[in-house]
């Protein structure tokens, strides 16, 4: 990358902003447009990008607009009408998705690719812990804020290791080229883009081709890819209880998981989640199997997964009290919704589980209503908030009214997002959890005070 200027147009993304940072790191200028100030942009702006927050080219800094300095990195949840995208492309700027010059940064080093529905952001989090925290080390470009570090980009200057999230998304991680690829799932998603179950498959399978044929794929034994990979690739298969790494001997207890990890060649006894839910049993098999590729000492692991801290976001506590326990968690896909409702069921086995959910893009609602209508009902009280439309205009007969009349919960009500924090104050709750991939982080520090207030609980 021989640009000084780098523009970035949707800097405030969580994948976008680890690259802002990566050019920072560089010395390079940072620009951006995003639409909306978040503590995230905040941080970028301290750490030295330009950005503003309306799409006008008055607003891009002069310095950036000349073409042979700069060079535009987009998201392709940018729209074809922002003015912005419209005004670099028409005088002939180098533009580039995310995805290619994450690949472009990526293809000299030992690139570890997680990819699937759900579950990379954790377990590439973990990953990159693990070898931070070893003497291995690595470089991590990450798709969550990981709380041990308190950013989404991790540099190295004694590995040539780099840890990526594998979006796959309008097919972004086919410009990577994996040493390691791990495949947590993929249960089919992104279907305005990918328009059947079978392409979405599909596109699964093109990436495992992409694997150098000195590497590894370590796919989750029920995944439903067909791996096409180059003569000399290992595969290995991992899940909770079966598979060449699973764990097994798991004690579920006191507010701790321990279990022993096993493989052909090695066992690990007596492993502490430092993040202890259930789901996080097999993410940490994906994890460690990894890290012992990568060259991570067993004992090294073990210290590595109990002083995990996970990445924001992620089934993330922000009360944790006998009176009232609050969860978030970004859960925005039916399997993702089954799977932590039932991680919270088996923690707080005698508490009324209360979720609020808000979906995010209408295609993704109205492709599965009924599958997140059936997770949904899994809870004891369900609040579901209005459809975050993120990329997309409204789709006519969509609204979060066909997930909740699918609902049959005990209890369930439509809301919106600006009531919901004084109907929370009117209930009594025990266990609180919120979802989704929207905004409604933003209210979380509102109802983090409504709730301490509520419980007469100390800051």
């Amino acid at each position: 990358m021989d640009y000084e200027m780098i523009y970035f147009l949707g800097i405030g993304g969580i994948g976008m902003s680890n690259l802002a940072r990566y050019f920072l790191s560089q010395g390079k200028s940072v620009a951006g447009y995003d639409r909306a100030e978040t503590p995230l942009t905040d941080t970028l702006v301290a750490e030295g990008a330009l950005i503003h927050y309306d799409d006008s080219i008055l607003n891009i800094p002069p310095s950036f607009k000349v073409k042979e300095n700069t060079l535009v990195i987009y998201t392709p949840a940018i729209p074809s009408s922002h003015s912005e995208f419209n005004w670099f492309r028409d005088h002939g700027f180098q533009m580039m998705k995310r995805a290619q010059v994450l690949g472009s940064i990526t293809k000299n080093s030992d690139a570890i690719c997680v990819a699937g529905t759900h579950g990379k952001t954790t377990v590439s989090s973990m990953v990159a812990h693990l070898l931070r925290q070893s003497s291995v080390d690595c470089n991590a470009f990450l798709g969550g804020i990981l709380k041990n570090y308190g950013t989404n980009l991790l540099l190295s200057d004694k590995s040539n290791i780099t840890v990526v999230e594998a979006d796959e998304y309008d097919r972004s991680f086919h410009w990577l080229q994996p040493w390691i690829a791990v495949i947590t799932s993929a249960d089919p998603d992104h279907l305005d883009i990918y328009g059947t179950s079978e392409a979405y498959r599909e596109s699964f399978e093109h990436f495992t081709s992409l694997i150098r044929n000195d590497g590894y794929l370590l796919l989750r034994s029920d995944a439903p890819v067909t791996p096409d990979v180059k003569n000399g690739v290992k595969i290995y298969t991992y899940s909770e209880q079966e598979g060449d790494f699973h764990a097994k001997n798991i004690r579920i207890g006191n507010g701790e998981i321990v279990f022993d990890f096993v493989s052909k060649g090695v066992t690990i006894e007596n492993i502490n989640l430092g993040v202890p839910i259930r789901i996080n049993i097999e993410n940490s098999v994906a994890a460690i199997a990894v890290a012992l590729i990568s060259g991570v000492t067993p004992e090294e692991i073990k210290q590595g997964i109990s002083s995990f801290k996970g990445p924001k976001r992620r089934f993330d506590f922000i009360v944790k009290e006998d009176s009232i326990v609050f969860i978030d968690d970004y859960a925005h896909h039916p399997s993702e919704l089954y799977a932590s409702i039932n991680s919270i069921q088996q923690l707080y086995p005698n508490k009324k589980v209360t979720g609020v959910f808000q979906p995010h893009l209408f295609s993704r609602t109205r492709d599965f209503a009924k599958q997140f209508a059936e997770s949904l009902s899994l809870l004891d009280d369900v609040i579901l908030l209005d459809i975050y439309p993120a990329r997309e205009e409204p789709i006519e007969g969509v609204s979060s009214e066909i997930i909740f009349n699918k609902v049959h919960s005990n209890e369930k009500v439509l809301i919106k997002k600006e009531e919901l924090l004084d109907y929370l104050d009117s209930k009594e709750l025990e266990v609180i959890v919120t979802f989704g991939a929207g905004d409604i982080d933003k209210l979380l520090p509102s109802i983090k005070d409504m709730l301490m207030k509520k419980y007469s609980l100390s800051v």
